[in-house]
């Protein structure tokens, strides 16, 4: 697998930044000693421009790889807190550099331990995670990749779940459109049934008032028995 640009690019960065910690460090020691600093200056000049330049070239790539989706919105994240740190090393570094013959002793220490009374705090002391402490480069990024893939495959998984619902959700559908239409063509057959019922009761009431009607004695026949 070809090795990330963003990565490559944040090693070969942070290399800068411990370069330019050692040589300020080196200035300062210098100037304690009262040695000709200007080649060390210089020398650290162009390593804050090269660093400035790195990190805004870190920027640019994390910015095209999450909007074109080449990494997960957590591994941006995850990017963007590294990336953080290194402009906050950077600013440290450059007040370090700053501070050029100013309380050398209290500067060197800071560097070095963390933090003095007045000094510049040591830009490469930072509380760094559990599960990639004592880890090399190569070994985080292998670290990261698995993270990915694991990410990936549950987004997998969820997509998965995701189309079984709405397969189920499709299925449900057309059972409730065949029991409607199940439901429509039973209520047109009692329709047809009840209007069938009504036609023959009337039917019968015809019939039955016509039974009544030829069991009546004729008016014709007492007539014709009273004139005999």
């Amino acid at each position: 697998m070809a090795p990330d640009p963003w990565f490559s690019t944040y090693d070969s960065t942070c290399q800068i930044a411990q370069e330019i910690a050692e040589k300020i460090q080196q200035r300062n020691q210098y100037e304690r000693n009262g040695e000709n600093t200007t080649k060390l200056t210089v020398t650290i000049r162009a390593l804050l421009q090269k660093l400035k330049e790195k990190i805004a070239l870190l920027k640019d790539l994390l910015l095209r790889a999450v909007s074109t989706h080449q990494i997960t919105q957590l591994e941006g994240d995850r990017r963007q807190n590294l990336l953080d740190d290194l402009v906050t090393r950077e600013r440290l570094l450059l007040t370090s550099f700053k501070n050029e013959g100013a309380e050398p002793d209290l500067i060197r220490s800071s560097l070095m331990t963390g933090g003095a009374k007045r000094g510049v705090p040591n830009p490469w002391l930072f509380e760094e995670p559990e599960e990639t402490r004592g880890l090399g480069f190569d070994e985080i990024r292998e670290q990261q990749q698995k993270i990915i893939q694991e990410q990936d495959a549950g987004l997998d998984a969820l997509s998965s779940i995701i189309s079984l619902q709405k397969q189920m959700g499709q299925e449900i559908g057309n059972e409730l459109n065949e029991q409607n239409e199940i439901i429509d063509d039973l209520a047109n057959l009692v329709e047809n049934t009840d209007e069938k019922l009504r036609t023959e009761t009337r039917r019968v009431n015809l019939v039955d008032r016509k039974s009544t009607s030829c069991g009546l004695v004729d008016p014709v026949v007492p007539f014709l028995w009273h004139h005999l």
